[in-house]
């Protein structure tokens, strides 16, 4: 079958690296990919939420099914068009509608999810410009640190943690009064601040059942040793040595069961990947927030770790029949290390020449590309997240010196990484 991937980063190389191992796939598209995908894909140069173009270009090469990956075109509404198109209805569309796309989409939705069908989360209230003073109020008189959350998209940079109420005020203001965040930022979320240990946790579901795919970790801090400035992520690791069974079965139990029961019982349509994004704090598990589509660095680590067929997978989703498949999974250690460009997550130029992209790889090890683009016969830098190197090993640690390793070997103006991936497991 002929299939289009959507999306531009790291998290669609991976997809389309593994997609094209399936004998399903007899042609694989990309729109509008980077680099890395042109040489594997045959690429369309369509923007992800130029739905018109993006079916016409479907309905004019015969594509069977659509895999979205990133948030935007689902929380815009990417399914529902597909769908409600007498000349496309009848791709399968891997991601889910608009409204249920909303777990993303608004953090307040989400909330009202999960206590709607008892999920743990931290205490929330939820503010705009209507109950504004009801808002500063709230936060003079909680408890620190103060957790704000802009409602919307906020391209990875609308959480903030606040270590005093003077400082959470004034980010309030700043959100709701002064646009801080735009649009995405005219609701906010206080939310009860979470300790404990970061994890992410993916499903595939087609609607009623689910499969449970491999977990990871993911380092949004610039600096080793998790120092700085957050980011979209500079690295990632799979498995995790403290996710044993008991943990497994309170976070299937209390998390991912009611989380898809919950869609299934509101009729809400969803045929593709949730993201649970959790705070495990003394063994009990709460969920931070939902993310509509596989993570990115995690996909990096979670996809090459995954056995199954992935189109197989994909397939049994559009259809329903994700109960008769069991996931298979490597069971080294995989670790994801992110290049990225100078300045990032702040101010960065792109065009930047990347050498070294052609030397051979050393065993057990993947590149994947993020940020790229052809320049003539000149591969550059096109994003602030450039090139992710993942490697298998027997333990994070060896996985993770491999992984900083083969970034040793690439050069480009400006290029950072970090080499401490899964420090805190070495």
């Amino acid at each position: 079958m002929k299939i289009l991937l959507i999306g531009s980063g790291g998290r669609e190389h991976t997809l389309a690296w593994k997609i094209l191992q399936s004998p399903l796939c007899s042609e694989l598209f990309i729109a509008p990919g980077n680099a890395g995908t042109a040489g594997i894909c045959t690429v369309l140069d369509i923007a992800i939420t130029n739905f018109e173009g993006l079916a016409e270009s479907c309905i004019k090469n015969s594509i069977e099914m659509v895999v979205v990956g990133p948030e935007e075109p689902l929380v815009k509404g990417i399914t529902d068009f597909f769908k409600s198109n007498k000349n496309t209805s009848h791709i399968a569309v891997i991601g889910p509608a608009k409204i249920p796309a909303q777990l993303e989409g608004s953090k307040a939705f989400a909330k009202a999810f999960m206590q709607r069908h008892h999920i743990p989360t931290a205490s929330y209230q939820e503010f705009s410009e209507a109950n504004y003073t009801q808002g500063v109020e709230y936060i003079a008189n909680h408890s620190l640190p103060i957790v704000l959350k802009a409602d919307g998209l906020a391209a990875g940079k609308g959480v903030l943690i606040c270590n005093t109420h003077q400082d959470a005020l004034t980010e309030f203001e700043s959100m709701i009064q002064k646009a801080k965040f735009g649009e995405a930022g005219k609701k906010v979320v206080v939310e009860q601040f979470l300790k404990g240990i970061e994890m992410s946790v993916f499903a595939l579901t087609d609607g009623k059942d689910y499969v449970l795919l491999p977990e990871a970790k993911d380092y949004k801090r610039i600096g080793e040793d998790d120092t700085g400035l957050n980011t979209g992520g500079m690295g990632a690791v799979s498995p995790l040595p403290f996710f044993d069974e008991k943990l497994k079965a309170k976070v299937i139990d209390k998390i991912v069961k009611p989380t898809i029961d919950g869609l299934y019982k509101e009729n809400m349509d969803y045929k593709g990947f949730v993201f649970f994004g959790l705070m495990i704090d003394n063994g009990e598990p709460y969920v931070i927030e939902y993310n509509c589509r596989m993570g990115d660095p995690e996909t990096e680590v979670v996809i090459p770790r995954l056995q199954n067929d992935l189109v197989q997978l994909l397939l049994a989703a559009g259809n329903g029949t994700l109960n008769n498949i069991e996931i298979l999974t490597d069971k080294r250690s995989a670790v994801a290390t992110v290049a990225v460009s100078g300045g990032y997550p702040e101010e960065y130029q792109k065009g930047k020449t990347i050498s070294g992209l052609h030397s051979s790889l050393p065993p057990n090890c993947l590149l994947f590309h993020a940020g790229t683009a052809r320049a003539g016969d000149k591969i550059v830098t096109n994003g602030g997240r450039v090139l992710v190197s993942t490697a298998f090993e027997d333990n994070i640690n060896a996985a993770s010196a491999l992984s900083a390793r083969v970034l040793e070997g690439i050069t480009f103006e400006g290029i950072y990484y970090r080499k401490d991936i899964g420090y805190e497991f070495k």
